[in-house]
C-alpha cells in the first residue's frame, strides 16, 4: 500500500490489492443513504401495494393487471434485492460481499432492469390492442395470453442477463483492461464495444422505438375516436351525451397517462445508455460518480412505475383506499 494513505481510506485495510474508499463527509453519506433508503422504501411499498391489489381484489383480475402485477414484482425486487447493495457500493465506493455475489448481483441487476423494460413493452402492446382494436381485444389478449407474455418475458430476461455475464461475453477482448481496474472491493459491470452497443440497442433503443410508435398510434386513434364521439354526441339526447362524454374523458386520460409513461422511461434510461455507447469507443473514460448517478436514475424508474401505471388509475386508487382503511373485506 502507498504510505501516504491512511488505513481507513482502503476498503480492506491491510491488503495491498485493496480498493481505495470514496472519501465523503459524514453528512454527505447520511444524505445519500437517506435518499437511497427513501427510494427503496417507496419502490418496495408502492409495488407491494400494486401486487396485493391485483391478487386480492377479484375485479382487478384481467390481462392488463396481470402484466402490471408482474412488472410490480420486478420493480419490487429491484428495490429489495438490487438497490440496497448498490447503495453501499455507491456511497462507500467499496464492494464488501465477494466476487461470487458480485457476479450474481450484477446479473440480477441486468436481469431485473431489462425485465422491467420488456414488461413496459408488453403493457404497451396490451394498451395498443385495447384502444386501437377494441372489438378484438377480448379474444386477442386473454388471461392465458397475458400469462404467456409474462412467463416469456421472465425467461427472455434471465437467458439474456445470466447468459451474457456468466459466459463473460461482455468482457471478451478487454480482459486485460478489466484486470487492470479490478481491486479487492470492486464490483464493476463492464462491457466491451460490441456487447455495450448491442445491450444499448436491444435493451433501450429498440424497446423505446417500439413504445414510441405504439403510443403515437394510440394517441392518434384516441383523438380520432374523440372526434367521432363529438359528432355522435351532437345528435344524441343529453342523458346519452353525458355517457359519451365520460368515454371521451377516459380515452383522453389513457392517452395522457401513456405519454407520461414514455417520457419518464426515456428520462430515466436515456442518459445511461448514451454514456454506455460513448464509453465503448472512448476507452471507458467516464468518471465513476457519473456512472453511479445514471445507474440510480435508472433504478428510480422502478420507483415511479407503480405511481404511473397503478396509482394514476382510479381502480388502483380505490384499492389503495380500501387497503389503507382496512376495508379489504369489501373487495368485489
Amino acid at each position: 500500500m502507498t504510505g501516504s494513505l491512511s488505513e481507513e481510506q482502503y476498503c480492506f485495510p491491510g491488503y495491498n490489492a485493496s480498493c481505495i474508499r470514496i472519501q465523503l463527509t459524514v453528512g454527505t453519506c447520511v444524505i445519500l443513504y437517506l435518499v437511497s433508503g427513501l427510494g427503496m422504501l417507496v419502490t418496495v411499498v408502492g409495488n407491494a401495494v400494486v401486487i396485493f391489489s391485483v391478487a386480492c381484489f377479484k375485479h382487478m383480475h384481467n390481462p392488463t393487471n396481470v402484466m402490471i402485477m408482474s412488472l410490480a414484482l420486478v420493480d419490487l425486487l429491484v428495490g429489495a434485492v438490487v438497490m440496497p447493495f448498490s447503495s453501499v457500493r455507491a456511497v462507500d465506493g467499496c464492494w464488501f460481499y465477494g466476487d461470487a455475489f458480485c457476479l450474481l448481483h450484477s446479473s440480477l441487476d441486468m436481469f431485473l432492469c431489462s425485465l422491467s423494460v420488456i414488461h413496459l413493452n408488453c403493457i404497451a402492446v396490451d394498451r395498443y390492442q385495447a384502444i386501437c382494436n377494441p372489438l378484438h381485444y377480448s379474444s386477442t389478449i386473454t388471461m392465458s395470453v397475458a400469462w404467456i407474455m409474462v412467463c416469456a418475458s421472465w425467461a427472455l430476461g434471465a437467458t439474456y442477463a445470466f447468459g451474457l455475464l456468466y459466459s463473460k461475453g461482455n468482457i471478451v477482448g478487454i480482459e486485460e483492461y478489466v484486470e487492470s481496474i479490478n481491486c479487492l472491493g470492486s464490483c464493476n459491470l463492464t462491457y466491451n464495444s460490441l456487447s455495450g452497443i448491442l445491450d444499448s440497442i436491444f435493451c433501450f433503443f429498440v424497446p423505446c422505438t417500439v413504445m414510441i410508435c405504439l403510443y403515437a398510434k394510440i394517441v392518434f386513434v384516441a383523438k380520432r375516436h374523440a372526434k367521432k364521439i363529438d359528432d355522435i354526441s351532437n345528435i344524441m339526447k343529453s342523458n346519452d351525451r353525458g355517457k359519451v362524454g365520460l368515454i371521451k374523458q377516459s380515452e383522453h386520460k389513457a392517452a395522457k397517462t401513456l405519454s407520461i409513461v414514455i417520457c419518464v422511461f426515456i428520462f430515466c434510461w436515456l442518459p445511461y445508455y448514451i454514456i454506455t455507447v460513448i464509453d465503448a469507443y472512448t476507452g471507458f473514460s467516464s468518471p465513476y460518480a457519473v456512472y453511479e448517478v445514471l445507474f440510480w436514475l435508472g433504478y428510480f424508474n422502478s420507483t415511479l412505475n407503480p405511481i404511473i401505471y397503478a396509482l394514476f388509475y382510479p381502480c388502483f386508487r380505490k384499492c389503495l383506499k380500501l387497503i389503507v382503511t382496512l376495508k379489504i373485506s369489501h373487495k368485489s
